[in-house]
């Protein structure tokens, strides 16, 4: 009695503790998982290298400016989700050498001075984007332009977006130059000595005449050959280092559940299109229909061969207006097309232009336009003068207005209009979302038909029912796996398809793209785990089995057990021929006697370089040749296991090349081509030494 009395009295104390036991130790285990230390905030570190921390902020950062500049130089507001992972990827690399680079370089004390600083802006040999961003017309720096630039942005404020650039861009040529001083070093460090240019040489150019008879691989059948556990761990032990896992990761099976548009689907959509052609083909306002009928809202701009959809290209341009087309079935999209108009135009354009930012109102901006292209046309005032003052595209005044020679698409319909319908030397007032543009046509070059098409598109896509169907074919699948997914699959006649090695920071699975949510799944997983949910990737529904976790480093047998099969088997079949040349050389006191034992042809081989060991209608034989060179003439060999057999061999004799007469040029070649291997190979072992820890995984 007295201990129940006890426990219903603190019955409230003893919960509360349990509660907070249970959950320290869910917080450990979490700790524990990740590696982290107990009360660090690991929420904005996406990794580590040497030791030192990299801040989601600063990837974050670099994601954004390369995301930015992949859709400038796509023309694209939004790119499409395949180019998300490359991004990322890119901008981690960037982030990690930089840190790897900067770190090494910080601990040489490698530095940029202000001096070496301002030369590489204004010295005689200027950096090279100073001198492309500078160019006069014959390809120096402008000098005047350059000191222009220099003053106006010494006034900057550090939130002009212009001053933020250059500062990138300083910091951009600085880290280069300490680059070029930190491979300068490496490079100096390298020496070739007398020997070994003699020696590469003489690889390259003494040549060697051989016979050889060779037992092909091929000659004996798969399934004759029997494969012990002690030729696994023997080709193993002899190739470990080839297995050595740079990155944890996961292979994975699944089964899809397709739930791409039906029949019934396509005919729905074609349909809808169908209802639209009646209406599309009286309207006066095409603009407004397609904005309001289509799934692409693309603007109808003028456009020539080649940029049309293939479907309708060379009819749209051999059309006369009015011409309606559909609906066609094109890029996934039922479409209907009509084309409003045709002229003939030039092929490109030379134009520069004033960019006013709209501030009090547009009629307020557009008076200022019209008064600065009177100054301009009256002669009061250059356009460059003006560009540079004036202009809030910094980056074309910096160049006296000049955006360069342009063809069609390739600016906003009101400027390429403006530019295209107007004649050399016309200056153009013209309104964008941008603001109001200047601009003057410079010149125009070529002449070709063009044309403008507007196009209504429907996407083809899966109705709910089709949808519907699917996924619940997928689920009762998930509900009868138990432990046996390969079994049950079969049982259904369902393909089970692999994805092999998957990394934490992978966005695939097999050919299914955007399947981050699999991915980060499979890295939480126990090998034989099934997916508690059925996974919607695009038009897939996917149920998943994790089959394997490899490790960071070198696998285990039991990882590449699989993966080495094919060569063990090819081993095997080597100690096979091995032991029927051994018994046919018993009796055999040259090569022609041994061929005739084992059944095979004698072939000869003529001026064989060392440092090109390839065997005609053999592939490089790298043992073959190189055993050659070491052989003396006229002794038969051991048989030797090679790339397409196994040979025995008998050297007829050597040419020796001519003497070395200028060593030091051999030595300054082999330098070079030193330097170059040690530039690219640097990093990569800089990179293995600085411990890269990728944290991205729990974020993305």
């Amino acid at each position: 009695m007295g201990i129940m009395s006890f426990l219903r009295n603190r019955m409230g104390i003893i919960l509360v503790a349990m509660i907070a036991l249970a959950l320290l130790l869910f917080i450990a285990m979490d700790v524990v998982h990740y590696g982290n230390g107990f009360f660090r905030d690991d929420t904005t570190v996406v990794g580590e290298v040497a030791g030192q921390t990299l801040a989601d902020s600063d990837y974050n950062n670099k994601v954004k400016e390369l995301t930015t500049m992949f859709e400038e130089q796509s023309h694209q507001s939004e790119l499409p989700a395949q180019y998300a992972s490359y991004i990322q990827e890119t901008a981690w690399q960037r982030m990690i050498s930089d840190a790897i680079m900067n770190h090494e370089m910080d601990r040489l004390g490698l530095t940029v001075g202000t001096a070496e600083e301002s030369d590489m802006i204004q010295g005689n040999n200027p950096n090279q984007q100073i001198v492309q961003a500078f160019q006069s017309a014959d390809g120096q720096v402008d000098r005047a332009r350059l000191n222009q630039f220099l003053a106006r942005i010494s006034q900057a404020k550090e939130t002009d977006p212009t001053f933020i650039r250059w500062k990138a861009f300083l910091n951009q040529i600085v880290d280069a130059k300490r680059n070029e001083k930190y491979l300068s070093v490496v490079a100096n460090g390298l020496y070739v000595n007398s020997l070994d240019a003699k020696d590469d040489y003489e690889a390259k150019n003494k040549l060697v005449n051989l016979q050889y008879v060779r037992l092909d691989y091929s000659s004996i059948p798969d399934n004759k050959v029997s494969v012990s556990d002690d030729d696994y761990q023997s080709y193993y032990n002899d190739h470990k280092q080839e297995f050595d896992n740079p990155e944890e990761t996961r292979t994975l099976q699944y089964v899809s559940f397709n739930a791409a548009p039906s029949k019934g689907d396509s005919a729905a959509i074609k349909e809808q299109v169908e209802k639209l052609l009646p209406d599309f083909k009286t309207t006066k306002d095409d603009s407004t229909f397609v904005a309001m009928n289509a799934d692409t809202k693309e603007p109808i701009v003028w456009k020539h061969k080649g940029q049309l959809d293939p479907k309708i290209d060379s009819l749209m341009l051999n059309a006369s207006p009015g011409f309606v087309y559909g609906p066609y079935q094109s890029t996934g999209s039922f479409k209907i097309a009509k084309l409003i108009a045709t002229e003939t135009g030039p092929d490109s354009v030379k134009a520069r232009h004033i960019l006013l930012q709209v501030t009090v109102s547009l009629a307020a901006t557009q008076k200022t336009a019209d008064s600065i292209k009177q100054l301009i046309q009256s002669g009061k005032a250059t356009f460059a003068d003006i560009a540079q003052k004036y202009s809030i595209d910094k980056s074309s005044a910096e160049k006296g207005g000049e955006v360069g020679t342009f063809g069609r698409g390739a600016m906003v319909p009101q400027f390429e209009d403006a530019a295209f319908h107007g004649k050399k030397g016309d200056i153009k007032t013209v309104v964008s979302q941008y603001g109001v543009h200047i601009i003057e046509i410079e010149d125009q070059k070529g002449s070709q038909k063009v044309v403008k098409v507007a196009v209504v598109d429907k996407a083809l896509t899966s109705s709910s029912a089709t949808q519907s169907a699917a996924y619940s074919k997928a689920q009762a699948f998930l509900g009868k796996v138990n432990d046996n997914f390969t079994g049950e699959a079969a049982s259904e006649k369902l393909a089970v398809l692999p994805a092999q090695n998957v990394t934490a920071m992978g966005s695939t699975l097999g050919q299914i793209p955007n399947a981050r949510e699999v991915v980060r799944w499979a890295f939480k997983a126990k090998v034989g785990d099934v997916t508690d949910q059925v996974y919607t990737l695009g038009n897939q529904y996917v149920v998943a089995q994790l089959t394997e976790i490899r490790p960071k480093g070198i696998l285990p047998l039991e990882n590449v057990k699989a993966q080495i099969k094919p060569m063990v088997i090819t081993h095997v079949k080597a100690k096979m021929l091995i032991d029927k040349f051994n018994a046919a050389k018993n009796g055999a006191v040259n090569l022609p006697q041994l061929a005739q034992k084992v059944g095979a042809a004698v072939v000869p081989l003529q001026n064989i370089v060392f440092a090109n060991p390839v065997v005609p209608a053999g592939g490089a034989e790298y043992k073959l040749i190189g055993a050659a060179f070491g052989s003396s003439p006229g002794k038969l060999s051991a048989p030797l296991e090679g790339t397409a057999g196994v040979y025995v061999f008998s050297v007829d004799g050597f040419v020796k090349p001519a003497p070395l007469t200028n060593v030091v040029r051999e030595q300054q070649q082999m330098g070079q081509m030193l330097a170059q291997r040690a530039e690219q190979m640097i990093f990569e072992a800089l990179k293995d030494k600085a411990n890269v820890k990728d944290y991205r995984s729990k974020f993305l």
